[in-house]
């Protein structure tokens, strides 16, 4: 079975992750790709106070888990997080820590970290991008309508940039998508790095 399955995957990319928002933006690239969940345990990995250090462990560690199944072709994989002065915040256990999240954010610029990682039998690679996010001050009530509006336990600092996150989003300094969980430009770099030629790929679709 492993094997006839490595026979349909012999030409695309593994995608490791189930994020419906990783999913949209490495479909912009139009290079076919398979999606996979990693079973690694993200919280096997200690924070030691280095949030650059502690993302890029959490996408290596996907992409090795991915890796492990032996099919042999080349691994994307990537980790977000919230950080502010080095304190970190990952994706809430229940509203009541989703709600003190976004209380302490309010008003407050945070940074937003994503390690992309992509790995094949020779090597591995990752990239870190940040980008700044300023947020409104909120009122509690606000605070309460958006946690009711936005599925929040599945992201990390309890909030989505796209959509109504513009509503407490105040501005950002840096790449959009990497907040949503993606960075395009770290993306691109390791796709051509790795011998994906992303220009031809899109030729080849127009």
């Amino acid at each position: 079975m492993l094997l006839a399955y490595k026979k349909e995957l012999k030409t695309m990319l593994i995608l490791g992750s189930t994020s419906p928002r990783r999913k949209e933006i490495l479909s912009f690239f139009k290079i076919p790709f398979h999606v996979l969940s990693p079973e690694f345990d993200e919280l096997s990995i200690p924070y030691e106070g280095d949030p650059n250090k502690y993302v890029e462990k959490i996408s290596l560690g996907k992409a090795e888990a991915v890796k492990k199944l032996g099919l042999g072709i080349p691994i994307l994989t990537a980790d977000t997080i919230v950080c502010f002065e080095n304190e970190i915040f990952l994706k809430p256990e229940n509203y009541i820590e989703a709600k003190k999240m976004l209380t302490f954010l309010c008003g407050k610029t945070h940074k937003v970290l994503t390690s992309v990682s992509l790995l094949n039998e020779e090597k591995h690679k990752s990239i870190i991008t940040e980008t700044n996010v300023t947020f409104h001050s909120l009122t509690e009530n606000e605070i309460d309508l958006y946690l009711r509006s936005v599925p929040v336990l599945d992201k990390s600092g309890s909030y989505a940039i796209q959509g109504i996150g513009s509503l407490i989003v105040k501005k950002i300094d840096g790449c959009f998508y990497n907040v949503m969980g993606l960075p395009l430009n770290a993306t691109f770099n390791l796709l051509q790095e790795f011998g994906y030629s992303v220009w031809d790929h899109l030729k080849n679709q127009s």
